[in-house]
């Protein structure tokens, strides 16, 4: 074969796997996925045996489908007993506060919607506007607070937390301290079941100090570049191979369930990464 020939037909193939390799890349930017776990417990009350909750974390301005449609599809679909949003909604570096506004508008609509801040909402000027927003959708804003979710008289204890990057510096404030203080005022042995709306994963040690039975937390964005067999090459405030990437994790009798997320920020593309929304399913 000519030496011209060969090197036409080399090319060729390099073009070709190139252009597959983008193609796969953007659809796995955009195909969102659905992601089912089971956490049962013997301290759940028997009403919520089989509770569903839906978690969504780190929209970042994304939008999957026109106003978000695919995301509230797959929402609906999969019928919630409730919605956790667990914060950066809006990106601090592009904010369109509208974008955040017409999912937990429509959110509400299938289920119950309870959020908290992330660091992205800790940056911006608008948060009092989008808070005001939220909260007049009917959107529970827990801003180091608790509240009791309530079935035929038995209760499960729902706390939420703003982002440490609210009381300390984002990159080397003391954020376990800060969240250790939280947890001492809202968290007592007696609560019961208790779920935790806590954007940051990375102190799962502090969580399961306080005997929290599970955490909800995204920030991580899977790691933003999924290697196979190794995982999340790197995320905020972990660095490089985050331990606490993406899935659930365990500690004693404390879980915690860390999602992909569904936008980007910094790093505009994912790679083997897809965008997801989680649902977790109590059992007693």
């Amino acid at each position: 074969m000519p030496a011209k020939k060969r090197k036409s037909i080399i090319l060729t193939v390099v073009a070709a796997i190139l252009f597959a390799l983008i193609a796969w890349i953007i659809w796995g930017n955009t195909a969102l996925e659905l992601n089912t776990y089971t956490i049962s417990s013997s301290k759940l009350p028997q009403s919520f045996d089989g509770y569903r909750i839906a978690h969504v974390s780190d929209l970042h301005n994304a939008e999957m489908g026109k106003n978000n449609e695919k995301l509230l599809i797959m929402l609906r679909d999969a019928d919630p007993d409730m919605i956790a949003i667990t914060g950066d909604l809006v990106d601090s570096r592009n904010t369109d506060i509208e974008v955040a506004l017409q999912f937990v508008r429509e959110a509400v609509k299938i289920a119950p919607c309870y959020y908290v801040t992330g660091n992205h909402e800790a940056r911006i000027s608008e948060y009092d506007e989008l808070k005001e927003a939220m909260e007049a959708a009917d959107v529970t804003v827990l801003e180091d607070a608790q509240t009791e979710i309530s079935l035929t008289g038995e209760f499960i204890t729902l706390i939420g937390v703003n982002d440490p990057s609210y009381q300390t510096d984002y990159l080397f404030g003391d954020s376990e301290t800060v969240m250790n203080t939280k947890l001492e005022e809202l968290h007592t042995e007696n609560d019961g079941f208790t779920i935790l709306l806590s954007h940051r994963p990375e102190l799962f040690d502090t969580y399961a100090d306080h005997d929290i039975d599970l955490i909800l937390s995204g920030h991580a964005h899977g790691g933003q570049f999924r290697l196979p067999f190794v995982g999340g090459l790197v995320a905020p405030n972990q660095g490089f191979f985050p331990e606490y990437d993406a899935g659930l994790f365990s500690m004693n009798h404390t879980n915690m369930i860390v999602s992909r997320g569904i936008g980007n920020s910094i790093l505009p593309f994912r790679f083997n990464n897809r965008p997801e929304v989680i649902i977790i399913e109590l059992k007693k």
